[in-house]
C-alpha cells in the first residue's frame, strides 16, 4: 500500500519516463532517501508507445547490474544482436537483401544489451519503485511549479498541492521544466528530424528475399555473418545523411526514418505512411513487406537535437536524459548519456559536505558535458558518411573504440565518481578531441572526393567491422571488470595509445584509396609516419607525398 501524501521528501523527480524511472530507482537501492515521483500522466507510461528501443553496453551494464533489472529484461525484451548496416548495391534491384552491402559485429556482446519495449519496462519499473515504503508516485499533475532555493528546501507545487524537497531533479523530457524555467536553453549545430512508428508483427529482413527458405538458411555468407537472427539487431538501412531503423519487439516492430534535413524535406517524411513510402521507394527491399503492415502507433521530431549551459548544480538541482540534453539517436546513445547522469546526480545526493557538493558539482558537470558534446562532431560533421560503407566503416570503427574505452571501461568499474580517476580521464579525453575533430572532417572530405571521382561498388560485399583489428583488440575491454583506479587508469593509457595508432590506420587506409595502392594501407612504415596534427583530407598532397616517398626510395 502507498503512503499518505507527506509534505517533504528528500528528493523530488517530474517526469516518470525512463529518466526518471531509472533515477528513483537507482536512490532507493543505493540511498536511505525518501523519493517523490511527479507526472502528468496519471498512470505511466500510458497507451501511447514509446520511441528509443535500443540499448548498447553501457546502459545494457546500468539497467541489468546497477539496477538489477537483468531478470526481467531476459524475459520481456529481445536480447540483442549489436548494431548492423546495410547500403544498396548500384545497378542491383535491390529488392532483395542479398544486394545490399553489409557491414556487422558477428560476435554477440558479451554484456548483454537490448530491445526494450519502453513501456513494458517502465511499466515494471514503476512497479517496483511502488513496492519501496520509500517511494511515493503522484500522477495526473497540473499547474507544476517550483521555487528553487539556495540552501533549500524547494518547493514544489502541482495540483493545489505543495511539498518541499532537499533536491530537485527534472526527468521531464523534452518539456525541459527546469532549463526553461532557469534560462539553461542551449542550440547546438545537429539540425536532423526523425518519423517513426510501430507496425504490427515481425519485419523479418532475412525473408525479404527471392532465395527459397533452404538457400537462405545455408546462405555461404554465414561464414562471415554468423547464425544468429538477423532480426534481433538493430538493422540500419543507409545513405548520405540519413538511416532506416528495423528494431524488433514482441508482437510489433519499431520503424524510424533519422535524416539531416538539408538532404531530406520534412514535409516528404511527415506521417508514418509517408515515412514507410520513403523507406520503400529508397530501400526497395521493403516495398515486399511495409505496404501491407497495419501501423498501431507513430511519432515525430521535426527538430530533436538541443544542449543546456547547465544540468546540475550545488544548489541541490539537476537534470537527467532529454530534460537537458539530446545529440542523436545514432549509436543509441541517449540511454547511455542518462546512465552516467544518474550515476552522477545520485553520487551529488549522497554528498553531504557543502563543500564537497560544491567542488564534486563542478566536476559532474564537466563530465555530464563532456561525454554528450564527444558525440557532436559524429552528427553535426560526418553523418553524410552514412552513405558509403567504406567511409562510414571507418567512421564507426573509431568511434566505437572510443566508446569501448572511454565510456564502458570507466562505467563498468564504477569509476566516474572516482575524482582523482576522472581528472585523469578527463586529460586524455580532451587530447582525443582534436583528433577525433579533424578525422571527423577528413571523413566526410574522404566520402565527397570518393563519391565524385570513384565509381560506386557494384557487387555486394559483406565485411565485420573486427576485421579491423584495433576494434577488435578494444573488445577486450569488457572484461577488464574490477580494476583498482591505477590499474583502470594504465588500462586507459594504453586503450589511448592504441586510439592514436588506430587513427593514423584509418588515415592510411584513405591513403590507400586516393592513390590506388592497397598496400599502402598495411605499410607500417607509412602509417607510422603520419602526423596526428593537422588532419587534413588533401589529394594533390598525398599524390605529392606518395611520389617524394617513391624519389627517396
Amino acid at each position: 500500500m502507498q503512503p499518505n501524501l507527506g509534505t517533504s521528501y528528500d528528493v523530488t523527480i517530474v517526469g516518470a519516463g525512463l529518466a526518471g524511472l531509472t533515477l528513483a530507482r537507482h536512490v532507493l537501492l543505493y540511498t536511505d532517501k525518501t523519493v517523490l515521483l511527479l507526472d502528468k500522466r496519471a498512470e505511466p507510461p500510458g497507451p501511447t508507445q514509446k520511441v528509443g528501443e535500443s540499448l548498447v553496453q553501457l546502459s545494457g551494464h546500468y539497467l541489468s547490474k546497477v539496477l538489477d533489472l537483468e531478470e526481467h529484461l531476459l524475459c520481456e525484451h529481445y536480447l540483442k544482436y549489436n548494431l548492423r548496416f546495410q547500403w544498396k548495391t548500384q545497378g542491383l534491384a535491390n529488392r532483395s537483401l542479398e544486394d545490399y552491402n553489409k557491414s556487422f559485429i558477428r560476435l554477440g556482446s558479451n554484456i548483454a544489451t537490448f530491445q526494450l519495449d519502453r513501456n513494458l519496462l517502465e511499466a515494471h519499473i514503476l512497479k517496483v519503485c511502488r513496492d519501496n515504503p520509500r517511494f511515493h508516485f503522484e500522477g495526473g499533475i497540473e499547474k507544476l511549479e517550483a521555487d528553487i532555493v539556495e540552501g533549500g528546501p524547494h518547493r514544489v507545487g502541482f495540483s493545489g498541492k505543495e511539498v518541499h524537497c532537499e533536491w530537485l531533479v527534472d526527468a521531464s523530457g523534452r518539456g525541459q521544466f527546469l532549463k526553461r524555467k532557469l534560462g539553461l536553453m542551449r542550440e547546438n549545430p545537429i539540425r536532423h528530424g526523425s518519423t517513426w512508428c510501430w507496425v504490427d508483427g515481425l519485419v523479418n529482413i532475412e525473408k525479404l528475399t527471392d532465395r527459397t527458405r533452404k538457400q537462405v538458411r545455408v546462405n555461404r555468407d554465414r561464414m562471415k555473418q554468423g547464425n544468429f537472427p538477423y532480426f534481433l539487431a538493430t538493422n540500419h538501412f543507409c545513405g548520405e545523411g540519413r538511416w532506416f531503423w528495423v528494431i524488433p519487439l514482441h508482437g510489433k516492430t519499431s520503424l524510424g526514418l533519422v535524416y539531416d534535413k538539408s538532404v531530406v524535406p520534412s514535409e516528404e517524411v511527415s506521417t508514418a505512411r509517408k515515412m514507410l513510402d520513403y523507406a520503400c521507394r529508397e530501400w526497395p527491399l521493403f516495398a515486399r513487406d511495409l505496404p501491407h503492415r497495419k501501423v498501431l502507433d507513430e511519432g515525430r521530431f521535426y527538430d530533436y537535437s538541443y544542449d543546456a549551459q547547465q544540468t546540475l548544480s550545488a544548489n541541490k538541482w539537476a537534470m537527467t536524459g532529454e530534460a537537458g540534453r539530446f545529440s542523436d539517436p545514432l549509436y543509441s546513445p541517449g540511454s547511455d548519456l542518462i546512465s552516467i547522469y544518474n550515476t552522477l546526480i545520485v553520487d551529488a545526493i549522497l554528498t553531504k559536505d557543502r563543500t564537497d557538493l560544491e567542488r564534486k558539482c563542478r566536476t559532474h558537470e564537466i563530465v555530464m558535458r563532456v561525454m554528450y558534446e564527444a558525440y557532436v562532431p559524429s552528427y553535426a560533421v560526418s553523418y553524410d558518411c552514412l552513405g558509403d560503407r567504406q567511409a562510414f566503416t571507418l567512421k564507426y570503427g573509431w568511434e566505437l573504440a572510443i566508446y569501448f574505452g572511454f565510456y564502458v571501461l570507466p562505467f563498468i568499474n564504477d569509476l566516474f565518481t572516482d575524482e582523482e580517476f576522472i581528472a585523469f580521464f578527463l586529460r586524455k579525453f580532451g587530447r582525443l578531441g582534436p583528433i577525433n575533430q579533424e578525422l571527423q572532417k577528413f571523413l566526410s572530405d574522404f566520402y565527397h572526393w570518393k563519391k565524385a571521382n570513384l565509381p560506386p561498388e557494384r557487387t555486394a560485399a559483406v565485411n565485420d567491422f573486427y576485421e579491423m583489428i584495433p576494434l577488435r583488440d578494444s573488445e577486450k575491454l569488457f572484461y577488464k571488470v574490477g580494476l583498482t583506479r591505477e590499474e583502470a587508469m594504465e588500462a586507459l593509457e594504453g586503450q589511448f595509445n592504441s586510439l592514436k595508432e588506430y587513427a593514423r590506420w584509418i588515415v592510411a587506409q584513405v591513403h590507400a584509396t586516393v592513390l590506388g595502392d592497397p598496400m599502402l594501407g598495411e605499410t607500417p612504415e607509412f602509417i607510422s609516419s603520419i602526423k596526428l596534427r593537422g588532419i587534413r583530407f588533401d589529394p594533390e598532397q598525398m599524390r605529392a607525398g606518395k611520389q617524394a616517398a617513391t624519389v627517396v626510395a
